[in-house]
């Protein structure tokens, strides 16, 4: 796509040079260039209770902490116990490999280059295919795709715009039949439409129900070929879900005050979702899709004259004025003086079973609202699910959910059911971290402390269970409609913008993506700790913690503090770090079937395209980061998924706002689109 002179590019205050001002514009609603919306000075909770020992005895502070912290032992039965033990280092990198200098399983691949082509770039011995593009067809009756005469019913049957999030669900033992559901972020309508046709003062009502059909997510039949590649079939399943699409409200805040509004007086029907980041699937076949920065699609917060309502707000980062897309003009509900409770409708998981076209989607309450990342599952081993979430905002948290109830294996249609309830009723937690090095040994540089590592422990902190509020001054209702306000006050651990986290499937660990946050250390801003060591983070890094999923107290430490490997700031799990490939800004992560760690990028801040990258978490080579693939220039790696022979990446935002831009992936207009590589000799990946 070529650049389009004259183009009034957001005026910003600061920029992330990673991104093109569109991206930022388009995508988050600028959010680096305004003040973090958690202006909170909440006192660490484990720190006030050790002040409170300190001034009135053991005795008197366990019941502060049981008032504080109610209940605790009640909703774990080793909330009151010792710290679980982090095994050590498991085989800290030595640079060497494995014995005899064998490559780890899954990761037996030349890496790639950082380069910035406007290409996907896979390694020698790889090859790679487009599965599906902006615009292909997805449901009976979708026209082919025209960029010069798009309309909204064609879109809202043909694949959507910025892929993000992919799942690959087998739909039988065979592995050959399968869905793929895909998340459609956002809309770039500067980009989506010929060059002159689109004003961004006064877009007409055509382009911008375009645009809300081209949010959403696609479930489409993806059968695997004769040559392993991945071939979209027509079928009963395909469906998109759009921004007009219903949605079941369910939980403890479904039917609120909070959620009520002039088109839905019961609080339990939402119409659409949008801003759908990251996700997860679920062991019963579902996928669960977070709704992120939902706040730059609203206008007006200014006209909200209620200065609680106001407040809460504020917290969410709702914008004053008009908004960037003006779909205000075109529907009220955008519009927070007409309808303040309707930003409260958006911020959920929601939940999409592709086995059922007909089943309507389901936002769930019990999971918080606030801006997800994704949600993805662990079970634990009393058998209850655990949903880790990630709140992508500097200074922001990082919760879990807990279900009540205990999963059913298996695929009947009782067990489906059951299953499909746990999300239901539970308990709502949120993460506070310390670290256990001196603190003039976290100065904000990224040196490492005298211990060799970046680690400590942590603490679950209960914001809610069932209709039950856990935090002083807050209904149930309020902890999961305003969980960020809930959070604050309990003090929870302010991170550098925690985005995906996923369960290892093999050991057990978690892991978590913290992209960056510039503005660590800055006047004002909160200082670097162990968790977040370094100040100016503008390349990220990977967390890493041991739990069963029900505990409250756990152990912890960095993996990867992201950059590139020459510099001082850096660390790679202990490896050499003249073994690795330079990587910046971690944000979707996946698992290979040996327990290896899959990261996408986000903003490479290294001069780069961005790329997906392989990591082993265990062993001599712990920490040895090797680039898989690259994606065209101006893109994001998203996704992934990887499988033994094939791996999945969603190409988000091709050339945006790029000079001279992208014409990524079939010539002409770009198109975002799910990528599939695999071996050429049809082997398994990375062996």
């Amino acid at each position: 796509m070529s650049a389009k002179p004259g183009r009034l590019l957001p005026l910003l205050t600061t920029h992330r040079t990673g991104r093109s001002p569109v991206t930022c514009e388009y995508r988050c609603g600028n959010q680096c260039s305004h003040p973090a919306p958690n202006t909170s000075d909440n006192e660490y909770f484990g720190d006030v209770v050790r002040g409170v020992m300190s001034r009135r005895g053991a005795l008197r502070a366990g019941g502060v902490m049981a008032a504080t912290a109610a209940g605790f032992a009640a909703l774990s039965g080793t909330a009151a116990a010792e710290v679980p033990a982090l095994a050590a280092n498991p085989g800290r990198g030595n640079g060497h490999g494995r014995p005899g200098g064998r490559p780890v399983p899954g990761t037996d691949f030349d890496p790639v280059a950082p380069n910035t082509r406007d290409a996907v770039t896979v390694p020698d011995g790889y090859e790679q295919q487009v599965v599906i593009r902006w615009g292909d067809p997805v449901v009976p009756g979708a026209p082919a795709f025209d960029v010069n005469d798009q309309t909204a019913a064609a879109q809202a049957k043909q694949f959507g715009y910025n892929n993000d999030f992919v799942g690959l669900i087998p739909q039988d033992g065979s592995g050959k039949r399968n869905f793929l559901v895909v998340n459609h972020e956002y809309t770039t309508e500067t980009e989506m439409f010929p060059e002159g046709t689109y004003d961004e003062e006064n877009p007409t009502e055509e382009q911008v129900r375009i645009a809300w059909a081209a949010h959403g997510l696609s479930v489409v039949q993806a059968d695997r070929t004769r040559d392993g590649g991945l071939e979209v079939k027509p079928s009963r399943y395909n469906r998109r879900i759009t921004i007009d699409t219903e949605f079941e409200v369910r939980g403890p805040a479904a039917g609120s005050d909070l959620l009520k509004t002039s088109a839905d007086p019961t609080g339990t029907v939402v119409r659409g979702t949008q801003n759908n980041c990251a996700g997860g699937v679920t062991p019963w076949g579902t996928v669960l899709s977070g709704e992120e920065n939902v706040h730059q699609y609203f206008a007006g917060a200014e006209k909200v004259d209620d200065p609680v309502t106001a407040e809460r707000l504020q917290r969410y980062g709702f914008p004053e004025g008009a908004s960037t897309r003006k779909w205000e003009r075109f529907d009220k509900r955008w519009d927070l003086g007409q309808e303040p409770n309707e930003a409260n409708r958006f911020g959920w998981v929601v939940e999409v079973d592709p086995n059922d076209p007909n089943a309507k989607p389901i936002k769930h309450t019990a999971l918080g609202r606030f801006k997800h990342e994704a949600a993805n599952v662990k079970i634990a081993r009393d058998g209850r699910v655990v949903v880790y979430s990630g709140d992508d905002e500097r200074f922001d948290y990082i919760y879990k959910f807990v279900s009540k109830g205990r999963y059913k294996p298996g695929r009947s249609a009782h067990a489906r059911r059951h299953n499909m309830a746990l999300l239901d009723e539970g308990t709502l937690y949120v993460a506070t971290f310390t670290g256990n090095s001196p603190e003039e040994e976290i100065d904000g540089s990224g040196t490492l402390p005298s211990d060799g590592e970046f680690d400590g422990t942590g603490e679950w902190i209960a914001l809610a269970s069932g209709n039950e509020s856990l935090v002083e001054g807050f209904t149930a209702e309020e902890v999961y409609v305003f969980t960020r306000l809930a959070a604050d006050k309990v003090g929870a651990t302010k991170m550098d913008r925690p985005e995906d986290i996923e369960p290892n499937p093999v050991t057990g660990r978690i892991y978590a993506a913290l992209t960056n946050n510039s503005d660590r250390g800055a006047a004002g801003k909160a200082d670097a700790d162990e968790p977040n060591p370094r100040d100016g983070n503008k390349n990220g890094h990977v967390l890493e913690w041991d739990e069963d999923g029900t505990e409250t107290k756990f152990r912890w430490r960095l993996l990867l503090v992201c950059g590139d490997p020459e510099a001082a700031d850096t660390y790679f799990g202990g490896f050499d770090k003249s073994q690795v490939s330079p990587i910046s800004c971690p944000d979707n992560l996946a698992f290979d079937g040996y327990g290896n760690l899959w990261v996408s990028t986000d903003g490479n801040e290294l001069g780069s395209n961005d790329g997906l990258f392989s990591v082993p978490v265990t062993g001599p080579n712990r920490g040895q980061v090797k680039q898989f693939l690259t994606v065209p220039v101006g893109a994001e790696t998203c996704g992934p998924v990887v499988r033994d022979d094939i791996v999945l990446v969603a190409v988000q935002h091709p050339g945006e706002g790029g000079e001279p831009g992208s014409n990524w992936p079939d010539g002409g207009h770009a198109r975002p689109a799910i990528v599939a590589v695999r071996k050429s000799d049809g082997g398994r990946i990375g062996v």
